[in-house]
């Protein structure tokens, strides 16, 4: 693994300094009510700090005060902060709920960087807080440098929330432990649909005890409840600590609003006074914006979730929006469909940054599967697949262009990860299998969920030649994180060799299949 190499900064230093800072975090406060304006004292950070979009020489702080303040940054090249540099961030407020993002840049590529974040009382700058530290590490701009990153999913799903008698959300420690150079998060990041109750009694007669709150209570309809909603798994310290160390790269999917929700949707269920997807998701999403640090989903930068981060000369990792710019879900048996999962506009960004990369593996980070049949209702499907094994029809015929386009403009070093399934497997994709036969050989790999129900295997879809050599997955539907793994995926790029190796691991770390894949081919 790559190591920066400011101030000696070790592996073993920086999971005991991590740990050491998140413990001092206090547990934010349960309360459902917004940030009091007019309390005494001086402004807090309770909800810890987080970095996303890392690149070579920039990253995007996050922090959450408890009232109106003006967030400030500081980074150094070690943890006594000598020579500390100042970044002014902006005065946050309830606009934004309280949330705040500084843009970092200029930073050295490849170094393990020191941040902490005060918040000062815009009337009085005297008036700080105590300052909330954590660390990253940029990307390397030489080819040399090892690289680990983790993905995973669904978070809270089910009624699955934070449940103290487990330890809460126990993966993160393991993913930290493991000191990947950042996460990324294939979407679901909330449950908006599922509310989480006091307690649920398992098959075997046990009791899972959750943590509540109040818009946890119930379905998210209003911006405040989707903030809530959000807020609500930073009530677990794992994860806190978590982020404090390890940035993310984050995307979203359907819970954020609905299951299975598109745009134009108009919902057929009881538990929602506001039944306009539309106007649901453009309050998800302003939450949403509100508490990752996501570069594109700034006003300025277009509003986007999909996104191409690129993370030095060894990786670039495309973002896809599969949920935005959809059609309606349908049985997905058109001859044309030029709309699609990803909208046409999309997809032609996708097929051009493909072929503009120079990195040695291009991730196409998908929310949804691609050769799984995920089913929505008895007749229409929710993903690309519908089952028919012959010629691509509906959502398929935008992959199968995509994939046409890979191999005929040479592009190398592809591979899908994704989650959505809440299950985990590896799925490989080949022309000589396939109904459609005009692309390279492919790999899919699925990992999650990090804490929601468990739910039994899909069918395979033959249109592009899928075999699955290896799959996990529980026997019956919403088995809970006491009853089945929670799974995470774990990609190295070997800095010498180039190599990728995949490893689908569960809950506790063990590895639960490998795979190796050889740089600069076509397919694999």
């Amino acid at each position: 693994m790559a190591q920066g190499s400011g101030g000696g900064f070790g592996r073993r230093s920086l999971l005991q300094g991590a740990a050491a800072g998140s413990a001092a975090l206090a547990l934010p406060t349960l309360s459902c009510a917004a940030p009091a304006q007019a309390r005494s004292g001086r402004p807090s950070a309770d909800w810890g700090v987080q970095v996303g979009d890392v690149t070579t020489s920039s990253g995007l702080v996050w922090v959450r005060s408890d009232r109106r303040a003006r967030m400030v940054v500081q980074t150094a090249a070690t943890e006594s902060f000598r020579r500390a540099r100042s970044w002014r961030g902006p005065v946050i407020g309830p606009d934004t709920d309280f949330t705040g993002l500084t843009s970092l840049h200029g930073l050295p590529p490849g170094e393990q960087i020191h941040y902490r974040v005060l918040l000062a009382d815009p009337d009085d700058p005297r008036r700080t807080g105590e300052p909330v530290s954590g660390t990253f590490r940029t990307a390397p701009t030489g080819r040399r440098a090892d690289l680990r990153f983790h993905w995973s999913g669904d978070l809270a799903g089910q009624g699955w929330g934070i449940n103290p008698d487990r330890g809460g959300y126990r993966i993160y420690e393991d993913m930290r432990r493991r000191n990947p150079d950042f996460f990324l998060c294939s979407g679901d990041n909330i449950y908006a649909d599922s509310p989480i109750p006091e307690r649920v009694t398992l098959p075997d007669g046990r009791i899972w005890r959750n943590v509540t709150t109040e818009e946890k209570s119930k379905v998210a309809e209003t911006l405040a409840e989707f903030r809530g909603a959000f807020r609500y798994n930073l009530l677990d310290d794992n994860l806190r600590r978590f982020n404090a160390q390890v940035p993310t790269i984050t995307q979203w999917d359907d819970h954020e609003v609905h299951n299975n929700w598109y745009p134009g949707q108009l919902l057929d269920d009881d538990r929602y006074t506001e039944k306009d997807t539309d106007v649901l998701s453009a309050r998800s999403l302003r939450a949403f914006s509100e508490y990752f640090p996501i570069r594109t989903l700034r006003p300025d930068r277009g509003g986007r979730v999909y996104r191409v981060v690129h993370h030095g000369p060894l990786l670039d990792v495309f973002v896809l929006d599969m949920r935005r710019y959809r059609n309606a879900n349908s049985a997905g048996r058109q001859t044309d469909d030029p709309q699609g999962i990803l909208g046409a506009e999309q997809l032609r960004w996708l097929k051009r940054e493909l072929s503009r990369s120079q990195a040695v593996w291009k991730v196409i980070a998908s929310d949804m599967p691609l050769g799984l049949v995920v089913p929505d209702g008895k007749t229409n499907f929710e993903a690309v697949a519908q089952g028919d094994p012959g010629a691509p029809l509906g959502r398929e015929l935008q992959l199968a262009e995509l994939l046409r386009h890979i191999k005929h403009d040479r592009i190398t070093g592809t591979v899908w990860l994704t989650t959505d399934v809440h299950y985990t497997s590896a799925q490989h994709y080949a022309p000589e299998r396939a109904a459609f036969k005009d692309f390279e050989p492919f790999w899919e790999f699925v990992s999650g969920p990090l804490n929601a129900g468990g739910f039994q295997a899909l069918k395979l879809d033959g249109t592009f030649g899928p075999a699955q050599p290896f799959i996990k997955a529980p026997d019956r539907a919403n088995t809970s994180p006491a009853e089945s793994p929670q799974y995470f995926g774990e990609v190295d790029i070997d800095g010498g060799s180039g190599e990728l190796t995949v490893r689908l691991r569960q809950e506790g770390g063990q590895v639960l299949f490998s795979k190796v894949l050889q740089p600069g081919r076509v397919g694999q």
